[in-house]
């Protein structure tokens, strides 16, 4: 699953209660929008992050920390809503964080209040009204939000009159299961809001009750309309914003790609010569059939892999040849990725913009990728890398040995690459145009209250 995926009993069994800090005398929401901004006390943008992680768990984070960083590079009021956890980065609106959420239930009563609790979070609900009315922040941005905050939140926000941004890592208001896939099949049958096929074909884990929980949870949000209350939706791929499109239409999406700051990394075009993946290793991410393809050339070239996940022990004993490193952050990830000859990304679902890939480009590796999902728009075959069809072992092997045999293409494909996301994913144009629509809202908001008045 992707990194806001839900997985029943994976959780840690662990509660960390919060109580909210004195609040400041409560404001009239109204005064949130334009009139703050005009405001000689507030001259600052005040802009609300939502994630229900506080520390950089996956992709979703590492966004939200670079976009955190770039508004505060911008002079721009940063407030943070989360869930309480040891390893949460320091926060001085912790008083705030809801207390940490386990589905691993030991009763049946239990696991009810844990269910309904996944779709709509009084506590979450309350708190986040209790920040807004106490900091009155222009704008609310959501990252990953489902199950541990819910999207209930947006609706409390846009009560108070906050509008909000919600960027999509995954699939969540279009498919229950996030991924888009059901029973390992690429599945978009949800895509116009209908969700009853995540019911009838068992797409969680091919489980009646936990796919009857999912669709609870989409349909009692397509009632109480928490998604058509975003102010709009940032898509970091075309092909999310294609697939979003339909439910939400155009006027509510926009298409923001993710942003890597390259300046930081130092190209080397010298490489020890192995392929690397690096990631989650559950089935969508296809790592099998990486492995497969490794296997079928009797290892004939060197396969690193670095990542953990549900699927670790099985390849290990599958595939004693591969180097399995376990997860690899900081330095040791950092000079992975500089050693590797090219990247693999061999995923079986619709990959939406995945920060692997930018990262790569900003080493200069190339990139053997499959052609699905948002990842063409990344990788473009012949140009950045290649690719090939999801799944097809014998193409990945090919694909794999014309570059490790031509350390010539291997460069140019590289350079290219790097050249690419310097241009294209910026890390700093990415803020403008998130700056561009915070302030888009602002307005729209500041004036709809002006008229309203």
């Amino acid at each position: 699953m992707t990194e806001s995926s839900f997985e029943f009993g994976e959780e840690p069994v662990a509660t960390f209660s919060t109580e909210r800090s004195r609040a400041r005398p409560e404001r009239d929401a109204q005064h949130t929008g334009r009139d703050q901004l005009n405001d000689p006390d507030r001259r600052n943008l005040k802009v609300l992050f939502a994630n229900k992680f506080f520390f950089r768990n996956g992709g979703s984070e590492v966004v939200m920390f670079d976009e955190m960083e770039l508004m505060r590079s911008r002079n721009a009021d940063v407030i943070e809503f989360s869930m309480n956890d040891d390893r949460n980065a320091p926060s001085r609106f912790q008083s705030y964080f809801v207390s940490q959420k386990s589905y691993r239930a030991p009763s049946r009563n239990d696991k009810l209040k844990s269910a309904l609790s996944l779709i709509h979070s009084p506590e979450a609900v309350s708190k986040i009204t209790n920040l807004i009315r106490d900091e009155r922040p222009n704008i609310l941005h959501c990252h990953n939000i489902y199950h541990q905050l819910t999207p209930s939140i947006i609706s409390a926000a846009a009560r108070l009159g906050v509008p909000v941004v919600l960027t999509l890592h995954d699939y969540k208001p279009v498919c229950p299961v996030y991924t888009q896939l059901s029973n390992g099949q690429v599945c978009t049958r949800c895509a116009d809001g209908s969700f009853e096929a995540v019911l009838t074909r068992r797409c969680a884990n091919r489980s009646l009750g936990r796919s009857a929980l999912l669709w609870a949870e989409a349909r009692y949000h397509a009632l109480a309309g928490s998604y058509h209350r975003v102010g709009k939706f940032i898509a970091p791929s075309k092909f999310m914003y294609e697939a979003v499109v339909r439910r939400f239409g155009a006027e509510k999406v926009v298409h923001i790609p993710n942003g890597i700051d390259a300046s930081r990394i130092e190209v080397s075009t010298d490489d020890d010569g192995y392929v690397l993946y690096s990631g989650r290793l559950s089935p969508e991410k296809g790592v099998e059939t990486l492995l497969l393809a490794h296997a079928a050339d009797q290892g004939a070239w060197r396969l690193v892999i670095a990542g953990t996940g549900p699927l670790l022990e099985e390849l290990q004993r599958k595939y004693p040849m591969a180097e399995f490193k376990g997860h690899l952050t900081g330095i040791d990830l950092e000079r992975t990725i500089k050693r590797a000859a090219l990247i693999a990304v061999p995923s079986g679902w619709h990959e939406n913009s995945p920060l692997s890939i930018l990262e790569a480009m900003a080493h200069g590796k190339p990139i053997v990728a499959s052609r699905i999902g948002g990842i063409p728009e990344l990788v473009r075959d012949d140009s950045t890398g290649l690719l090939f069809e999801p799944g097809d072992v014998s193409q990945l092997s090919e694909s794999i040995r014309k570059l490790l045999v031509d350390r010539h293409r291997r460069e140019a494909l590289g350079r290219n690459a790097r050249r690419i996301v310097e241009i294209e994913y910026s890390l700093q144009a990415h803020g403008a145009a998130l700056f561009s629509l915070y302030e888009s809202l602002i307005g729209a908001a500041g004036l709809h209250k002006k008229v309203g008045s």
